[in-house]
């Protein structure tokens, strides 16, 4: 059986200001399409389940886990691009940096990891994971930024935004751990 991996980027978070961004948790709507996905029975034949060690994503990662019967692995390098330089932007400003994050990998933007440098953690931290693979599916659970990164080095393609997630979190996409590239864009974690 060819094992198929799944990167899921958590859904909707509340946007909590005072709060530092790595401690968000979901949000009502986060946590009903993390439900749904549950009740779905769609990651049936997923016999692990990791995240990254933000809250949002361990909220997204633990009830599914739960579900599975799986223990729940969290690892610290797989966590969204480092933004602690500019903490909370407000939606306009945010998606004007992480633009620039995307169109210039190999720069700094306003104090931000580079995008180049979180491409590099998040693609060691998932072949580290993927080297004690055993039977069935593998889930992963993280964050749009990173998770764009990771698609674009599976898919050979240069770091550009346009192959990001969509609006909202909770995208996923999936790839076999032979082949190691992408089967198709993003897609809403619904369509599983």
């Amino acid at each position: 059986m060819e094992t198929i991996i799944r990167y899921l980027s958590h859904p909707q978070v509340q946007i909590e200001e005072a709060k530092e961004i790595h401690l968000w948790s979901l949000d009502a709507i986060g946590r009903q399409r993390v439900d749904r996905l549950v009740k779905s029975n769609a990651l049936k034949g997923t016999t692990r389940v990791i995240s990254s060690m933000e809250t949002k994503a361990i909220e997204t990662a633990q009830p599914i886990a739960d579900a599975l019967g799986c223990d729940l692995e969290i690892r610290a390098l797989m966590h969204e691009n480092d933004r602690t330089a500019t903490g909370f932007l407000p939606q306009d400003e945010f998606e004007k940096v992480a633009d620039a994050f995307f169109a210039h990998p190999d720069e700094s933007v306003r104090g931000w990891e580079t995008a180049n440098a979180a491409q590099a953690r998040i693609v060691r931290a998932i072949e580290k994971c993927l080297k004690t693979q055993t039977e069935g599916h593998v889930l992963i659970v993280g964050h749009g930024g990173v998770g764009t990164l990771l698609f674009c080095a599976l898919a050979g393609i240069p770091i550009a935004r346009k192959h990001d997630q969509g609006a909202g979190g909770g995208w996923y996409f999936e790839f076999t751990d032979a082949a190691r590239k992408p089967m198709a864009p993003w897609r809403r974690m619904e369509n599983l």
